[in-house]
């Protein structure tokens, strides 16, 4: 994929994080204005080692406060005298949520494109996001709710679904700081033992919120949708891309991270979250995770993300730059004018994301039509990946990528019949 290179637009992006989701972001950037991107974050992951395009700083304990604004309140100072605007983009939901809470102090030096504390603190939690899914007519899985209380009662926690059910933490920026033999991002509970064993596992190592039981919607990963939309400082909807993922992660740490997304369209889905969007004067970058359940013919919404995701560069792939929205709402003006970009109508130009080599997603996707169309973008060399940047590659970072492509095989020989419950009828090695 080639982008114009922008040169007479003046602004400064930070970035927070040092994961996939902000090299996706800086690459983006870099793409548009050919210039490294300034990030910090606590630790130092592997997607933003050994490059030119992100220039990372890193600050100890920057993950959280009294840490985290206080570190922000001096960098504030080196950036009180600029001219331009400095954009500042959290690349995880900590990040995205510190902002937002302490956006009042920040905006007078940072652009801030996020939404007030209380909207945040409803969409984040995803007991409050159903709430408000009942509110504007937007369905989602059948749900019943596990508190701590629950659990310490003693008593045995009813739950009203068949096995297998679908158990998650409310609230997912709790459960980073949660650990456990067996701990997932998302579990598929099999058994009543099952489920009576992790409940006690994660109230008995320091979580305290509820977890949201969910029925289980029927179908393997290519069921899933990903949404990612841009909405500008008046909250009118600029951009929305809808992906279709085709395989995911089935590492127990990464369970739901897609590796695979074919873009796709579809204007009922636009239309419908357009609408959610609008009415709760939404801010900034969205991103949807929602399944089809055949059983109803519609798309169930699991959570909303008040950021961009790892894999959401499969949105500037497919030529809806995601840094370029930012820029034309708070730099250039140009943004409120224009109508809604919906994003994959013209699929000759359609190209696949891939997260993990090509030769994994051909040997685990389960074989469809959606597969057929992937592999065919393969064979015509219409895809691409967030890590693999031709103007950001050296030894070091390409030594790298080939170790990373090597772990995930392993964990996909390792985990996937356990934890996506199905085995491999057929082996692809030979496209």
């Amino acid at each position: 994929m080639t982008t114009e290179t922008k040169t007479d637009v003046q602004f400064t992006p930070i970035l927070l994080g040092s994961d996939f989701n902000v090299y996706g972001m800086a690459r983006s950037f870099y793409e548009l204005y050919g210039k490294p991107v300034k990030a910090f974050a606590s630790i130092q992951l592997a997607p933003t080692r050994f490059t030119k395009v992100v220039d990372l700083e890193l600050i100890d304990g920057f993950d959280e406060d009294p840490v985290w604004i206080e570190s922000m309140r001096e960098i504030k100072k080196c950036y009180a005298d600029h001219d331009e605007p400095v954009i500042l983009i959290g690349c995880g939901d900590g990040y995205a949520e510190l902002i937002s809470k302490h956006k009042a102090e920040l905006s007078d030096t940072f652009v801030c494109p996020y939404i007030d504390f209380d909207l945040l603190k409803q969409l984040n939690n995803k007991e409050n996001f159903y709430k408000i899914c009942d509110q504007y007519n937007l369905p989602y899985p059948k749900t019943s709710i596990v508190t701590k209380q629950m659990h310490d009662e003693g008593g045995r926690i009813e739950q009203p679904f068949d096995y297998p059910v679908a158990l998650k933490p409310a609230n997912s920026v709790e459960w980073l700081d949660v650990h456990f033999e067996g701990r997932k991002k998302a579990f598929r509970i099999q058994s009543r033992e099952e489920f009576d064993r992790i409940v006690d596992l994660a109230y008995t190592n320091g979580y305290k919120s509820d977890f949201i039981l969910q029925d289980f919607i029927p179908g393997d990963d290519s069921n899933m949708r990903v949404l990612n939309a841009y909405v500008d400082q008046n909250h009118h909807v600029k951009m929305m891309c809808l992906g279709h993922p085709l395989l995911e992660d089935p590492s127990p740490s990464a369970i739901g991270n897609y590796v695979a997304i074919l873009p796709e369209y579809n204007q009922a889905v636009y239309d419908q979250i357009q609408a959610f969007l609008e009415a709760i004067q939404f801010t900034g970058y969205a991103n949807f995770d929602m399944k089809y359940d055949s059983r109803d013919q519609t798309f169930k919404l699991f959570e909303i993300n008040l950021r961009q995701g790892r894999s959401s560069f499969f949105v500037t792939l497919n030529g809806y730059n995601l840094a370029d929205w930012v820029v034309q709402d708070y730099v250039t003006g140009q943004l409120e004018n224009q109508e809604t970009v919906y994003g994959n109508r013209d699929e000759s130009k359609r190209q696949l994301w891939l997260g993990v080599p090509a030769r994994v997603f051909k040997k685990y996707a389960r074989d469809n039509e959606e597969k057929a169309i992937a592999v065919d973008l393969i064979n015509r060399k219409q895809f691409g990946t967030t890590f693999a940047y031709s103007k950001d590659m050296n030894p070091k970072r390409w030594l790298l990528n080939k170790w990373m492509n090597h772990i995930y095989a392993k964990n996909f020989d390792r985990y996937f019949a356990e934890n996506k419950g199905r085995t491999i009828e057929k082996v692809f090695l030979l496209f």
